[in-house]
Order: structure tokens, then C-alpha cells, then sequence
């Protein structure tokens, strides 16, 4: 007799972002809801990478959905009482801030106060790199990293994004399943107490329909 599964048990998880996603700083706010199931590892990724990698575009670089989607990401944080205040410009780099959240191995404290910098206080830290960085709580004078290592790892975590389902942010992935996007919280619930779902038949039929195009 196979020993049951506790549904209990905490699951080891990791979190893919990149401060540029207002989608993310909103997901962020809300993890609580997942982290006495999941213990959520934050990794930072280049998003542009990740898109490129999967020939997919984000929806700040598609002029008609620019607007929908700022306005979208604006009634959400009204309808779930969360601070929002877009940068003076976006898209915008983010290619330092994210080297430098790997460099120092951001936990999650450190990850909130990056997109507090720039979905609460609007400020796209290539303009004001001395006051990010005293934000997250380091020397002003910290550089922005440009060691072959640090590079290196940001783009190992990006591609492990990819190997591991990702196609954008943000993207949380446990026990083989990927689950994107701000409206997936409730999916990864229902997972955790569901763990059959994915071989379900509806759910493994889908998988192989073939494309009309």
C-alpha cells in the first residue's frame, strides 16, 4: 500500500520576475495566499531575455495593448487596495537592477522594496541609482555590477526560466508545472489540493491538439 501524500506538506517552489512587470508587483503582494502550502524562492530574470528566447513580446512593446494594460494594471490595484504608481517611462532597462538583485541573492524583503521603488514611488532606478540602491537598503555608492559571473548567472536563470515552462512574468513553478500570469494564484491552489490534475484526460487532451495553422 502506497503511503498517502500529505496535503500538508510544504513544497519547495521558485518565483520568476523582473521589476519591470506591474503584473508581478501586484502577484507579490498577494503570495501570502500560497506560502502556507509553498516555500517561494525569488529569482531574478531578464523578462526582454526570456521573451526572446520563446518568441513571444510583452504587452508594453505592442502599441494597442499599451494603454489596455496600464488601465487594466490601474482598476486592479483599486480593486485590491494596492498602491500603484507607474515610472516616469515604460518599458524601461532593467538589465542593472537585475544584476543586482542577483548579486546580492534577494530575498524576498529586498524584492518588495525594488518594485516599491518603482510601482509606489514611480522611479526607474537607471535614472537614480544611488537613491535604488540606498532604498534597498545598501551604499549609495554600490556600482551597478558588471561582473562576467553576475552576467553569467542572470542569464542561467533566465534560460532555466525557459527549460522550466516560463514565457514571461510572473511565473511561479512547483512540482514540474508552470503557472503564469497574476490570475493563476487560484489555479496553483487548486493544484495543491488537487495533484492528479494535470493527468486528468481534459487536461492531457488539450495538450495534443494539433495547430489549423
Amino acid at each position: 500500500m502506497m503511503p498517502t501524500k500529505d496535503v500538508n506538506e510544504i513544497i519547495k517552489a521558485v518565483f520568476y520576475y523582473d521589476i519591470i512587470s506591474p503584473y508581478t508587483y501586484l502577484y507579490i503582494h498577494q503570495r501570502r495566499r500560497l506560502e502556507e502550502r509553498l516555500a517561494i524562492e525569488p529569482i531574478p530574470i531578464l523578462l526582454g531575455g526570456l521573451l526572446r528566447a520563446t518568441d513571444n513580446r510583452g504587452p508594453g512593446e505592442v502599441a494597442a495593448k499599451r494603454p489596455h494594460t496600464y488601465q487594466h494594471c490601474i482598476w486592479l490595484a483599486e480593486k485590491l487596495g494596492i498602491p500603484l504608481q507607474f515610472p516616469e517611462h515604460h518599458p524601461f532597462q532593467t538589465v542593472a537592477a537585475q544584476r543586482l538583485l542577483t548579486q546580492l541573492g534577494a530575498n524576498w524583503s529586498m524584492v518588495e522594496k525594488a518594485f516599491e521603488y518603482v510601482w509606489v514611488l514611480g522611479k526607474d532606478p537607471n535614472l537614480s541609482w544611488p537613491e535604488f540602491c540606498e532604498h534597498l537598503g545598501i551604499d549609495f555608492a554600490t556600482p551597478k555590477p558588471d561582473s562576467p559571473q553576475i552576467k553569467a548567472q542572470l542569464m542561467a536563470n533566465t534560460e532555466q526560466a525557459r527549460c522550466n515552462g516560463a514565457f514571461g512574468v510572473p511565473a511561479l513553478v512547483f512540482n514540474g508545472h508552470c503557472f503564469w500570469g497574476l490570475d493563476t494564484i487560484d489555479w496553483a491552489l487548486e493544484y495543491l489540493n488537487r495533484p492528479n490534475m494535470f493527468q486528468e484526460p481534459a487536461y492531457q487532451s488539450v495538450c495534443n491538439i494539433p495547430s489549423g495553422l
